[in-house]
């Protein structure tokens, strides 16, 4: 169990109803958003990645200080939010952001897994 628990995923392995996911990730970019209907709280969408793929994280209040442009993050209990038909990595209050060392690798920029549009199908049996 303790093995499963650190155990990392990589981006490319990224499907949309998971949850519980731990990443070490690369940040490509920040850009704050401002939120309609909410008054309250900061948000930023984040292109992220490591060495698969990247993906937008979309980071909120105290994690748009952590989430900088060229830092690497750590991503715990992570889970994959669906925004408009297209994958969006999330950390609710359930998991932690942290800063650590620079990495090591170079993020795979040509495989973006949040430009892929799912459709939800309905199968009735």
């Amino acid at each position: 169990m303790a093995d499963q628990k650190n155990q990392t995923t990589k981006v490319n392995q990224l499907r949309p109803t998971d949850t519980g996911l731990n990443l070490i990730v690369k940040v490509i970019s920040s850009k704050t958003v401002a939120q309609r209907g909410r008054a309250q709280g900061r948000f930023a969408e984040c292109l992220v990645g490591d060495e698969t793929a990247m993906i937008i994280f979309s980071a909120r209040n105290d994690q748009v200080d952590l989430a900088k442009e060229g830092n690497t993050i750590i991503l715990s209990n992570a889970k994959i939010d669906m925004f408009k038909g297209s994958m969006r990595l999330a950390v609710d209050r359930t998991g932690r952001v942290e800063v650590t060392e620079p990495a090591s690798f170079s993020v795979d920029e040509s495989n973006n897994l949040s430009l892929i549009e799912f459709e939800r199908i309905d199968v009735v049996v």
